[in-house]
């Protein structure tokens, strides 16, 4: 028997306001963005200022989202956290038939028709289309299971690894550190130490006798010694043909430059 369903048509309420430019920089999870700020503009029009009232008063929100740079959906998905596809209705993944997210957020204050936030892991200029209050006791049941988590769990949190510089790799982040606009060193870190398994979503890949780690536009080859990840240096991720053209422009936030004086200034 064929299922008629009506449609639903949605209309965005808001956009965000986040310091995460594209889907490669933002955080998995709220959890995975403790701390980071950004704002929620409620958009004028539509009495949406007095839906707003007594929204202040919560700590955390529900934010119901549009993962508009998504296109299509995958009946299966590879988590970062599993090591097989998974049913995407039992995974979080944002390839879904309707591409709507849901994020817990910290909510700090309300002013006017902006929301100021924090643990943000959504992406700049997303639609919102809906807010709600978190309610602890009713949102978290204590009961609750991990599902397919639990099986993967042993290998999801450890064992945790020690990163350490190779000399021309420290000289290298040493170098870029003034001159982009993000913490590769630490970021680079923080994703290793969860282990160099390769992983299409941790973006790792075996590279010859080691690995590489791949964040934002630059790559970092690494090397695996016991419980310790050695970092043995770091290279651009652009090709030679890119970096030579000079009407070639940078589609990540680290201008064409700082990969051509980097690549002179480390040149073998």
């Amino acid at each position: 028997m064929t299922m008629s369903l009506p449609t639903l048509q949605l209309k965005p309420i808001g956009i965000v306001h986040s310091p995460w430019r594209d889907k490669r920089s933002a955080p998995r999870q709220p959890s995975e963005a403790k701390g980071v700020a950004g704002t929620i503009e409620i958009r004028p029009g539509g009495s949406f200022e007095y839906a707003l009232s007594d929204l202040g008063v919560w700590s955390h929100i529900w934010v119901l989202f549009w993962f508009h740079l998504n296109r299509g959906w995958r009946a299966k998905v590879l988590p970062p956290r599993s090591e097989r596809k998974r049913g995407v209705f039992a995974t979080r993944s944002p390839y879904r038939p309707n591409p709507i997210g849901l994020s817990v957020l910290t909510l700090e204050r309300v002013e006017g028709r902006t929301l100021c936030v924090r643990d943000l892991d959504i992406v700049d200029q997303t639609p919102v289309f809906d807010i709600k209050p978190y309610v602890a006791y009713s949102d978290a049941p204590p009961e609750a299971n991990a599902g397919w988590l639990e099986s993967e769990r042993p290998r999801d949190r450890g064992p945790r690894y020690e990163v350490q510089l190779a000399e021309r790799a420290a000289q290298q982040l040493a170098w870029l550190e003034p001159r982009i606009a993000f913490d590769l060193r630490s970021t680079a870190e923080e994703v290793l130490r969860a282990g160099p398994t390769p992983h299409a979503y941790r973006r790792i890949r075996r590279d010859g006798n080691g690995y590489r780690l791949a964040v934002k536009d630059f790559r970092l080859r690494f090397s695996v010694e016991g419980s310790v990840i050695i970092i043995q240096e770091v290279s651009t991720g652009y090709r030679q043909r890119v970096l030579a053209d000079p009407r070639a422009t940078a589609t990540e936030r680290t201008p064409l430059h700082v990969h051509r004086d980097f690549q002179r200034h480390f040149r073998d």
